[in-house]
């Protein structure tokens, strides 16, 4: 059995042995096909995504959808502004809080999740995965990512060997 220690220095290198590239093209893969199945709702695959959240939630603030999406205000408040200007979301300022904003479906963003239901079916099974396998796959990669964001960015030290 191959060990971190056994493989050679130059296997690492290899682009069809990294674990990121894999994941990276599974997910330009996936895109392509949420593009596809999101086209008669007319949303992006990261509009559907906000979208998911609050149909799941209800009124949020932005900072609780970044924190759900892992997404930071800078790559969310431009997905809420073509939102909102599709009629799907409306954001306001708290009251109590001039600096936080809530986000809230409307009556169309509501709506649209009926046409929405469809879609994590057509997806499924477009995975040609069994939904024992989806679940175990989802899983595991929310294990990895839960190790990933636990890694201690000085444990990793430099590659660099000189100046």
């Amino acid at each position: 059995m191959e060990t971190l220690d056994t493989v050679p220095d130059e296997d690492f290198l290899r682009l069809d042995h990294q674990i990121c590239f894999s994941l990276h093209a599974a997910t330009r893969a996936f895109n392509g096909v949420y593009r596809e199945a999101l086209k008669e709702l007319g949303l992006t695959y990261p509009q559907y995504l906000v979208m998911l959240v609050l149909w799941e939630h209800g009124e949020l603030p932005v900072k609780g959808i970044g924190e759900r999406l892992r997404l930071d205000s800078g790559t969310l408040s431009p997905l809420l502004k073509r939102l909102e200007a599709a009629g799907h979301v409306e954001r306001r300022r708290s009251p109590e809080d001039e600096r936080s904003v809530t986000v809230r479906l409307t009556a169309d963003g509501t709506a649209l999740r009926e046409k929405a239901l469809a879609v994590p079916r057509r997806i499924a099974a477009a995975t040609g995965l069994e939904v024992a396998e989806i679940v175990d796959l989802r899983e595991r990669l929310d294990a990895l990512a839960a190790r990933l964001d636990a890694v201690d960015p000085d444990d990793l030290g430099s590659c660099a060997t000189g100046a």
